[in-house]
């Protein structure tokens, strides 16, 4: 299972959802890759990378220019801290590598590279850049189906009709096979009236909404200074069993949603 998380609205949680529910997977035995997309390389941080050896924008290099035979595509990846979970980690390389890459039409790349990669993981996260370019484009190519992190502000409210367009164009163009897992709930407060009224209205336009809904919490915020995820760092901690819970749905209902992106 292929999953890609994407929001083209930065600041919703992109990176720290990717980071714990692959940390989580891996945790529970299945060999997961998590792939950072995003140059800004939060992912990438979180599992402890410092930006030393190869990243996925030397794997897309290779497209560009090469002579001889490529490299395999397990030479980009890193080793965490933890068992079962690797790192393909970004680099600040894939800002001005993209238009190239695009003029090339290289946006099956990482589609070609994950399925060489089948055999060694059971599961692959990837975090995109906040906005529906290149990289994006590729991930959601590549992903079997895709997760939308929302985090209960109204202009993100606003932006998911123009997301699941976008979502939906590319699905008939590159990837029939896409599907909507459903949209994540991040930094909810079932105590304050306009969150509940927001996931209320996604719900009534008949867009799966996951559960459990993620809250808010200063130990995320030392999770990230700490390079730990929260399964880790704080195993027992409210936040840390949300995402659990939000994981074993994931993992018991794979195709939640899948039918969304038809209409």
């Amino acid at each position: 299972m292929k999953r890609v998380v994407f929001n083209q609205k930065g600041g919703v949680g992109k990176s720290s959802i990717s980071v714990n529910l692959a940390a989580i997977s891996a945790e529970q035995g299945y060999k997961t890759l998590l792939v950072d997309l995003d140059m800004q390389g939060n992912s990438s941080h979180y599992l402890g990378w410092e930006g030393d050896g190869p990243s996925v924008a030397d794997l897309f290099k290779q497209t560009v220019g090469w002579f001889g035979r490529l490299p395999e595509a397990e030479s980009y990846l890193y080793d965490t801290a933890w068992p079962n979970l690797s790192l393909l980690p970004a680099s600040e390389a894939l800002g001005p590598l993209e238009r190239e890459l695009e003029m090339r039409y290289k946006i099956f790349k990482l589609r070609d590279a994950l399925k060489s990669l089948e055999g060694e993981f059971e599961r692959v996260y990837i975090d995109t850049p906040p906005n529906f370019n290149f990289y994006s484009k590729a991930a959601l190519i590549a992903a079997d189906s895709v997760l939308i992190p929302f985090d209960c502000d109204g202009f993100s409210a606003q932006a998911i009709t123009r997301l699941m367009d976008n979502l939906l164009e590319l699905k008939n163009d590159h990837n029939p096979d896409l599907s909507l897992e459903g949209i994540v709930v991040n930094q909810f407060n079932p105590q304050a009236r306009l969150p509940r009224q927001l996931v209320a209205e996604l719900t009534d336009k008949g867009l799966p909404v996951l559960k459990p809904e993620l809250g808010s919490s200063v130990k995320l915020r030392e999770s990230h200074q700490a390079q730990v995820p929260l399964c880790h760092l704080a195993p027992k901690h409210k936040l840390t069993e949300q995402f659990r819970g939000l994981w074993r749905a994931l993992e018991a209902e794979s195709v939640v949603g899948r039918e969304a992106l038809e209409h």
